[in-house]
C-alpha cells in the first residue's frame, strides 16, 4: 500500500456535508483539506457501473487536473426489496431542474417499496468506497457498509441525503437524528475511513 506523505488533499466533491465529514475524519492529521468546488473543478460525468469505478472516475479526474492527490467517495443506498436501487443511482434520484431534492429521493424510495408490497422490515445498507489516486495514475480503493433498515416518515434534520429514512442496525434512531460525531463512529464512511488511514500513518 502506497503512503501518503503529503500535506495538502484534494478532497473530490462538491457536497458540502461528504467534505465536512471527511474534514473531520481527518481532523487528527496534519494535512491540510481543499474542496473540489474550492478550485473550481467540474465534477466528471460517473459512467461506472458501480461504486468503485465511479470514485476512481473522480478521483483521477482531480487528480490528473490539479496535480495534487485526490480523495474521491461515491457511496449510496441500496435496498433490498428494491434489487439494491437506488444504488449508483442515489443522487439522481434527487435531481430536479433546479437542483437536487433529497425529500423527493426519499418520497421516492418510500413509494417504490410501498408499491413492491414487500413486508417490512425494508432491510438496505449504505455504502462507501474512497478511491485516493495520486498524478502518476496509482490509486487506492477502500471500501464500508454500514446495515440497517428504511423507516417511514423521515426523522431528524442532520446529516444530508437519505439519512432521515435510514435506521442503521443496533440503533434506535435514523442518520437524521444522529449528531455529526455520533454518525461519524458507525456510517459507512466512518467503516471504510478505518480501512483508508492506513495510507495516512508514516513508519
Amino acid at each position: 500500500m502506497r503512503r501518503f506523505a503529503g500535506d495538502r488533499l484534494l478532497v473530490a466533491t462538491h457536497n458540502s456535508g461528504k467534505l465536512e465529514e471527511i474534514a473531520d475524519l481527518l481532523s487528527g492529521h496534519a494535512i491540510h483539506i481543499i474542496g473540489a468546488a474550492d478550485l473550481g473543478l467540474h465534477e466528471p460525468e460517473e459512467t461506472g457501473a458501480d461504486f468503485i469505478a465511479n470514485a476512481r472516475i473522480k478521483a483521477h479526474a482531480a487528480s490528473r487536473a490539479t496535480g495534487l492527490p485526490a480523495l474521491a467517495d461515491d457511496s449510496g443506498l441500496e435496498i433490498n426489496a428494491l434489487d439494491g436501487a437506488p444504488g449508483v443511482h442515489t443522487a439522481d434520484w434527487a435531481e430536479t431542474s433546479s437542483g437536487r431534492d433529497f425529500v423527493l429521493a426519499m418520497t421516492r424510495a418510500y413509494n417504490a417499496l410501498v408499491d413492491s408490497g414487500a413486508a417490512q422490515p425494508w432491510i438496505a445498507r449504505f455504502c462507501c468506497t474512497f478511491v485516493l489516486a495520486w498524478p502518476d495514475g496509482h490509486s487506492e480503493t477502500f471500501e464500508g457498509h454500514m446495515n440497517g433498515r428504511i423507516t417511514w416518515p423521515m426523522r431528524g434534520d442532520k446529516g444530508h441525503g437519505y439519512d432521515p429514512i435510514f435506521q442503521p442496525d443496533g440503533h434506535g434512531i435514523t442518520f437524521g437524528q444522529m449528531s455529526r460525531p455520533e454518525k461519524n463512529r458507525v456510517s459507512h464512511r466512518a467503516d471504510a475511513f478505518r480501512k483508508l488511514k492506513a495510507v495516512f500513518q508514516h513508519g
